[in-house]
């Protein structure tokens, strides 16, 4: 099937022999659009970079003025014995509750804990040669494993708790001699030593219910010793995902240490400030990546049930933010129950999402009306579209931030058409470490490379620089000759400075999931186009079971899904290329995948490729 008999024909432009354009999706109203006819819903908004994830505001805890003097006192360094019992001797380290998290851990990775090792995203480490000191030489998915202490809950989840604590206190008596004191290095990173707490504490039947008594007087000394020190260092977490896990902790140990209160105090009114300045007000995190979101919903959740263990409600600004994260969360699930690959996160399975959404409570529907988080989502049929239409993430926000913008992934029913390569974020399993960057940049993502340069400057340690600084939008509903549409229209300029143009994108989802219709258009960004050409390639990444086959011609290709279903991807381009590509799943794999590519010199002047996915028979 040819490209002009999908309507995507092509016309000479600028007198420049053979250099084509694709006929604009928007001058084709008489052909398959009558957008000004019956365009309903419509969004039209400029989004720019230091608006685009706005704070949430949440209410601070109600106290009363005895309570605000108590935590005043605490926070300049009072103890909380003397605050809470000034003629008493400071009560013995012990807990006062045994907590029941709703959420299970991986069954695979405690069973190869009770077998000697240490397994993150698919690498076994043995147990015998990790270096738990502070020079060790570790992944970050490595150092948040060990030094965080999250396998506690895969090996309470692998088998009764009597056959698991001789294994858990054996790691945690190596970890300890390896860091007797509060020091340098990776185990004293502020999230890594709040979640270390908060894993003591709701997994402490696990590690405290030995016959050793001075192992266990010594681990209760390790908590209190950790909760000071976080005490002091919460505010110096790098961003506000490492502040959530040391107020969470502070709050916990609050709740289920002696003479508590002033700590309790203390930790909920530092938790309350962190939720404001990490959550938008649509409910996304501001690093908008899928997996920091359910990370700190699971932190929220472990909290909440540290004050069930204790009787005590829970805050109101803790149930109101996990409300908020949910359907966010669910809009960036495909067909098969999965999440996108976005901002470093991989494909999170739908048996890991259910079990976070059922834990959290919360029953609700995806996110309709996205803003801070930016990600539209277009369920038509059996086809889900997800579109990042909004600036990355601000430098001192971002985990792992990419250059994605008007990135997309399309799947239809449970089969994943078109994806972004995604996994930065686990990269240190299987997926190595020295790729990570590569990962985050925008030939990693499914959209229009400009010059092999990123949209957005991809720097070291997850951060972002220069690039995007603004996001236009407009979405409605248009109607076709034979049923109606959804329409999403957004340019950025990240690609301004440098070459003088902008990117413009227009995504066409027939309502039936059948046909996805667009257009990428490269516009002057001041009033006269700049002379001369620069080479763009605007990629296609195919999910893990699609296998593409060039049609004649090469303006096409034929992609056959795993279940027998073909679809027809047409170019109004010459020289469409199947070349190699990388997808990583959520369990950290790599698979090899194939990329769609459109490739060429464009004009600085300008110029529009226009492109279709069609779903034959």
């Amino acid at each position: 099937m040819n490209a002009e008999a999908l309507g995507l024909t092509r016309r000479t432009a600028g007198g420049e022999p053979g250099e084509g354009r694709a006929i604009p999706l928007s001058d084709r109203a008489d052909e398959t659009l009558a957008e000004d006819r019956a365009a309903t819903g419509d969004v039209h908004e400029t989004i720019a970079a230091d608006r685009a994830l706005v704070l949430t505001d949440f209410d601070p805890p109600s106290v009363t003025a005895g309570e605000r003097l108590l935590r005043l006192a605490y926070r300049i360094g009072i103890p909380g014995s003397t605050l809470a019992s000034p003629f008493r001797k400071p009560a013995r380290p012990r807990l006062l509750a045994t907590v029941s998290s709703p959420l299970a851990g991986e069954r695979a990775a405690g069973m190869a804990l009770r077998a000697g090792h240490f397994y993150v995203y698919g690498v076994k480490a043995p147990i015998a040669q990790v270096d738990f000191g502070a020079t060790a030489q570790l992944t970050p998915p490595f150092e948040r494993v060990i030094h965080g202490f999250t396998w506690l809950r895969d090996l309470e989840a692998c088998a009764p708790r009597q056959q698991c604590t001789g294994v858990a206190e054996r790691v945690l008596t190596r970890w300890l001699d390896a860091n007797p004191e509060p020091g340098k290095g990776p185990a004293w990173k502020v999230e890594h030593a709040g979640l270390r707490v908060m894993n003591w504490l709701v997994h402490a039947p696990l590690i405290l219910s030995g016959q050793d008594k001075a192992l266990r007087m010594r681990i209760l000394d390790a908590i209190e010793t950790t909760t000071r020190w976080l005490d002091r260092n919460a505010g110096r977490a790098p961003d506000r995902m490492g502040e959530l896990a040391a107020w969470c902790a502070i709050t916990a140990a609050g709740l289920l240490l002696p003479d508590g209160k002033p700590r309790l105090l203390f930790g909920e009114a530092g938790l309350t400030r962190a939720l404001g300045e990490l959550v938008g007000d649509d409910g996304g995190v501001l690093s908008r990546s899928p997996l920091a979101q359910m990370q700190a919903m699971k932190l929220l959740i472990d909290l909440a049930a540290c004050y069930t263990a204790r009787d005590s409600a829970v805050p109101d600004a803790i149930g109101k933010v996990l409300a908020l994260m949910v359907p966010p969360l669910l809009a960036l699930t495909h067909g098969d129950g999965g999440l996108g690959s976005w901002q470093g996160s991989a494909a999170i399975p739908a048996s890991q999402l259910a079990a976070l959404i059922e834990a959290s409570g919360v029953r609700t529907r995806p996110l309709r009306e996205p803003r801070g988080w930016g990600y539209q989502r277009v369920a038509a049929g059996n086809a889900v579209l997800q579109f990042d239409a909004s600036p990355p993430p601000l430098g001192r926000h971002a985990r792992m931030g990419c250059a994605s913008t008007l990135a997309f992934e399309f799947s239809h029913g449970e089969h994943r058409l078109i994806v972004n390569c995604g996994g930065a974020a686990l990269a240190g399993g299987q997926t190595p470490i020295r790729i990570e960057q590569g990962l985050r940049a925008t030939a990693a993502h499914s959209t229009l490379v400009l010059g092999d340069a990123n949209s957005t400057a991809v720097l070291l340690d997850g951060k972002l620089g220069n690039g995007v600084a603004e996001v236009e939008i407009d979405t409605r509903t248009v109607q076709l000759k034979h049923g109606s549409a959804r329409r999403l229209e957004a340019s950025h300029n990240g690609y301004a400075q440098r070459f003088g143009l902008l990117h413009k994108r227009i995504l066409i989802l027939r309502e039936d999931g059948s046909e996805l219709r667009g257009e990428d258009l490269l516009l002057p960004s001041g009033r006269k186009g700049k002379r001369g050409k620069v080479p763009f390639a605007i990629r296609f990444h195919l999910g893990r079971h699609v296998e593409a086959t060039l049609s004649e011609g090469g303006k096409g290709a034929s992609l056959l899904l795993s279940d027998g279903s073909l679809w027809q991807f047409v170019s109004g381009e010459p020289d469409l290329q199947i070349e190699e590509s990388l997808w990583v799943d959520g369990n950290g794999r790599p698979h090899p995948v194939q990329q769609l590519v459109i490739q060429g010199m464009a004009s600085r002047g300008g110029g529009n490729f226009a492109w279709l996915l069609k779903r034959m028979g």
